[in-house]
Parts: structure tokens; sequence; C-alpha cells
């Protein structure tokens, strides 16, 4: 029998194989049921097992390593170099990642990256053709896994558990198959199992052709779908880039340009950066929309200041970056408040677009970016703005008009505030939060609380994303805030949120207290409204509760504010603001009568019984 020189034999980083090889079929059996079960719990429970995983991944890693050292001498350089990577990173595998996934997503990279190379050095080595050509695929189909394991981090974990996890199952199984065929297996007159047959050699051989094909299918497909989803997440320009100094005044406009999207009938929309003051009080860039009618004015014209309902919390959730934001479709009655010759300008928060911290339902934040966008649109080009303005939002956006309305006074006093439309509002966060975490969380909504959770957590001290995110999921967390609802990458967020439910909360303890609980209730809705307010909801809303939107009218009554408000019976939180909505001839009526001065306010406090 020819004798295979140290130096050809393969480098395997699988060393469970060769530490079984020889044993009894007994102990080959009862290591492959208890391989069989360890991976079927990895699985199906990879976060709960995160422990067992690191475990197993770490002491796999040091152990191939060190075998590979006591290896006869002769082996190739390459070998001693990756073996020592191999046990450097088993031991921070052990260390770290069985205590936080912040840093799983870059060790497993390394160690796709490691067995990559391993098993490309083994197809370079003698043996049977198929056996290289599957070492040759399994390395390149890992190191493909390896850069996409840094692409999708918040799922790494998850996809990867679920592999190793297989892969043990499977290889369990293997054992305890072949256990129990030696158990079981005719043996020749000196009694040694007999050799395999030349056919079962072929159909070996045809089993790693084939395995390697499908390497190759799963590999290539994991990367077209990258690309997929990566070509489909919206692209923040330089125009978005805060220069090195920046207008020490707030509402003070830095550049504009033109918008690249679709242009509504009878108007120009332009894009503006201007500086603005965040929630934390800091100096901070925002940016907006500026619809301005066509034809010439002698007049400063009317402005509607309309506040846009959630997209997400990412730069690139920015509305002013979609090609559909200054339609009718977005922005409800635009057509209308055009042929009027009211100028619509449309704020995207500090945060969208311009770099910052996105203040999501923190009324601060939302008022001072949107009120300084009107300051700073006034001195754009072709733009001349009268004083009177109405303000519009929806959802999140009616949050930001109701705050907008609170603080104009002091904040920009030079703004006359004619009143404010508020479209199926946020008016009470905390109310609400309570509301949607009265049960269990679907995976969207998760991926909701993450949009709240995360920028409290990065605007008030006192939030620490540790005391409601389970130990160690924070960068699944934070992963999900960088994803917007319009982009195909939103379904990683989705599917991280599925595999973390089928596994274990999420996030612990009472969402609604604490810190957090706190900053809610912080940024209710309160008043004064010294303004008219035009409250409008739909009755079959399924984001917000619409008895919510009630109590909110009732407080608001009782505190003296003069509201008019309207419940539209089949009519969803979306329905209320698109095109054919009932509620929007209404709304440009009332906002008209506002600008105009003519006609008083609809008051329906008095008109229900509900006065102060």
């Amino acid at each position: 029998m020819a004798h295979r020189s140290p130096r050809s034999r393969p480098m395997r980083w699988s060393v469970l194989p060769r530490l079984v090889e020889g044993a009894h079929p007994r102990v080959v059996l009862l290591v492959g049921i208890a391989l069989a079960t360890l991976g079927a719990l990895i699985a199906l429970r990879p976060l709960t097992s995160l422990f067992v995983l690191a475990l197993y991944v770490g002491v796999s890693a040091i152990v191939s390593g060190i075998w590979e050292f006591a290896a006869p001498t002769g082996r190739a350089w390459w070998h001693r170099a990756l073996a020592s990577a191999w046990v450097l990173v088993g031991l921070a595998v052990i260390v770290w990642f069985g205590r936080s996934l912040d840093l799983a997503p870059a060790a497993l990279a390394v160690l796709l990256v490691l067995g990559g190379l391993a098993s490309l050095g083994d197809a370079t080595t003698r043996g049977r053709a198929s056996v290289r050509v599957l070492a040759a695929t399994w390395g390149a189909a890992q190191l493909v896994f390896g850069v996409l394991a840094l692409t999708w981090p918040d799922v790494t974990v998850l996809v990867v558990a679920v592999v190793f996890g297989v892969r043990t199952f499977v290889f369990g199984v293997s054992l305890a198959v072949r256990g129990g065929r030696r158990l079981v297996a005719r043996r020749d007159s000196a009694g040694r199992p007999r050799r395999p047959t030349r056919a079962a050699t072929r159909w070996a051989d045809a089993g790693r052709f084939a395995l390697s094909l499908v390497l190759v299918l799963t590999a290539s497909g994991a990367w077209w779908v990258n690309e997929w989803l990566s070509d489909g997440a919206p692209v923040v320009g330089s125009f978005y880039d805060p220069p090195a100094e920046v207008p020490r005044e707030h509402g003070a406009l830095i550049r504009e340009d033109d918008f690249d999207g679709r242009q509504p009938p009878g108007a120009t929309v332009s894009r503006i950066l201007y500086t603005t003051i965040d929630a934390r009080s800091q100096p901070a860039v925002g940016s907006a929309l500026v619809i301005i009618p066509d034809g010439v004015s002698w007049q400063p014209r009317d402005v509607v200041l309309w506040n846009h309902g959630t997209t997400g919390v990412a730069r690139g959730c920015a509305p002013s970056l979609r090609e559909a934001s200054a339609t009718r479709w977005a922005i409800p009655a635009l057509d209308e408040a055009i042929e009027r010759g009211w100028v619509v300008v449309a704020p995207d928060y500090t945060g969208q677009g311009a770099p910052g911290v996105f203040p999501y339902l923190i009324g601060v934040g939302e008022a001072q970016s949107a009120l300084d966008a009107v300051r700073a649109a006034d001195e754009a080009f072709g733009v001349w703005l009268s004083d009177r303005v109405a303000l519009w939002g929806h959802s999140q956006g009616g949050h930001a008009a109701l705050w907008s309305a609170q603080l104009a006074a002091e904040y920009t006093p030079e703004l006359d505030i004619v009143g404010t439309a508020a479209l199926a509002p946020v008016t009470d966060p905390l109310a609400l939060a309570g509301e949607l975490t009265d049960g269990d969380a679907s995976p969207l909504l998760t991926v909701l609380i993450s949009w709240v959770l995360v920028p409290y957590a990065d605007t008030y001290p006192d939030v620490e994303l540790t005391d409601y995110v389970a130990p160690g999921a924070r960068s699944i967390v934070r992963e999900m805030t960088t994803r917007c609802p319009s982009e195909p990458g939103v379904i990683v967020s989705v599917l991280a949120a599925l595999g973390v439910s089928e596994d274990r909360p999420l996030y612990v303890g009472d969402l609604t207290g604490g810190p957090l609980g706190a900053r809610l209730a912080q940024n209710a809705v309160t008043g004064p409204f010294d303004e008219p307010l035009l409250v409008a909801w739909g009755a079959a809303d399924e984001v917000i509760p619409p008895q919510l939107q009630q109590d909110f009218v009732d407080r608001a009554c009782t505190d003296g504010a003069e509201v008019s408000w309207g419940i539209y019976r089949d009519t969803d939180h979306q329905g209320i603001l698109l095109p054919g909505s009932r509620f929007l001839p209404f709304l440009v009526r009332w906002t008209e009568d506002r600008f105009e001065g003519g006609g008083a306010p609809i008051d329906d406090c008095g008109r229900y019984g509900i006065t102060p």
C-alpha cells in the first residue's frame, strides 16, 4: 500500500471523524446520537442555545487547531498559520460570543473564512476527484457566506446557528448510521469489515458531485439575494452631507437643489438643507422638500407645513429620497393646495437624509426641525413666503404637527400658526405603547418597537438598551433601525424578528415602565393650543386605536381648545389621507378658511357638550 507523506495529507478541520475513526462501533453510534441531538437543539433554538453553540464552535476550532499542530512534521506553512488563527478565534468565540451577540457576526465571518481557506487548501492535495471538487466548492461557499455574514449582522447568528445546527445534525446522523452499520457489517476471514465495492465507491463520488452542485447553487443564490437587497436600499447622496462650517442660527438655508423625483402638476419641487436644533438641544442639519406652485405671485404665499408619517428611522428613509414623495399619494390634497397657490414645505426631520439622531415620536426634535424648514424655505430661490402657516401631519407626522403648534410661539415667534390638522395622530406615545405591547409581539411590531427604542436610547441618557433588550441582542435591534419599510432589505429585519420570536422574546421587562415609560409620557401632546385644531381618524384604524384619538379630543376640549373632529367609517390608518378620502375636501376648506380669516372655526367641543 502506498504511503502518503505528511505534506500531502489534506488539512481537515473536522477533527471528530479522526477521533472516532478507530473507535468501537457502539461508541460511534452513541456519539452520532449525541451530535444529532445537539444539532437539533442549536438549529431549532439558536438563541436559547447560544452558549451551547459558542462552546461547540469554539471547542471544535481549538481542538482542530491543536490537532493540526500535533500532526507529523513537514506540513505546509499555511497549515500552521491557519491552525494558529483557528485556535485564537475559537478562544475568542468561547469568551465573548457566549456573552453577547454583538461580536458574533465578525467572529463567525472569520471562522467561515478560515474554514473556506482550509478547504481550498485541501482541494489542492492528492485524492479522488470528487473529494477535491467537494473541498473546493465547500471552501468557496464558506468564503461567500463569510463575506455575507458581515452584510446582514442581525440575521448572521440565526442563519449560521441553523447552518451549524443542521450540519451537526446531519453529521451526527451519519455517524450513527456508520456505527450501526459497523455493528451489523459482514466481515472477512480475518474479522475486518469488508471494503466497499466499486459500485458503492461510484455512488459516493456521485453524491459528492451532487453536493458540490448544491453548494455552488446555494452560494450563488445567496450572493444574488444580497445584491438584490443592496440594490433596493436607498442611496443618500452628497447633497445631504453638511459642510465643515454651517450657520449658527437655526432655520438658516445651507444649500438647495432640484428634486429628481416626480413633479406634481402645476408646481416645481426643490430640496433644501438647513440648520436646526435636535432633540438633545444640539445644533443639527435637516432636509426638506419645497413644493412651489408655478406662475408669478405678486404677494407672499401661504404655507402648508406637511409632517410625514412613519417611513423608518434611518438616513435612507427620508421622504425626499423617494421618487413619489411630492405626489398626492404621499401628501394629502396636494393638487388642491397647489391650485390655491399654497407653498408646501415637507421636512424629513433630523436624522433622515442629513446625519443625526432621528426624533421618532420625540416632540421637541420633530417640531424644531419642522418649523426650521419653513424659515429656511423662505430663503430659497424664487420663494416668497407669508408668515401664515397651516400645520398638517399624519400618524407620527400628526404628533410632529401638534408639537409644532405647542412650541411655535416660543421657538419661531415670527410664524403665524393659523391652525393644525392632525390625521390619525399619535398623541400619547405611552398609551399607544401599552396598547401595542398588550399581547404577543408580531415581527412587524418587533421592528416598530426598535424604531422607538433606539432613538429614545440615543436621545435620552437615562434610557439604556440593555434594560429593555434581551442580553446580547443589541446588534439585532440596532440593525432593524437601519432599514426602511420601502426597501426590500426590511425583509431581513422581519425574518430576524421571526427567528427571534420563535425562540424567546427579544425585548425584556416592561417597555412602558422605567425611564423609557417616563420619556414616552413626556412626549405626550398636552397643549396649550391657541389656534384651532382639526383631528380626523378612521373607525377602522388598525394602527392607532380610535379610542386614543377620542381621548385626546376630549382632553383638548376640556383644556379650552377649539377642536373640530371627524370619525370616518370604513377608513383605515392610511386611507384617511389617500386620494378619494372623504376627509380631504373638508381639510382643504378648513385650511382655506384659516388662511383667509373668513368664517369662524368649527368648534365641536361645545356642540357635543365637551367644555372646560
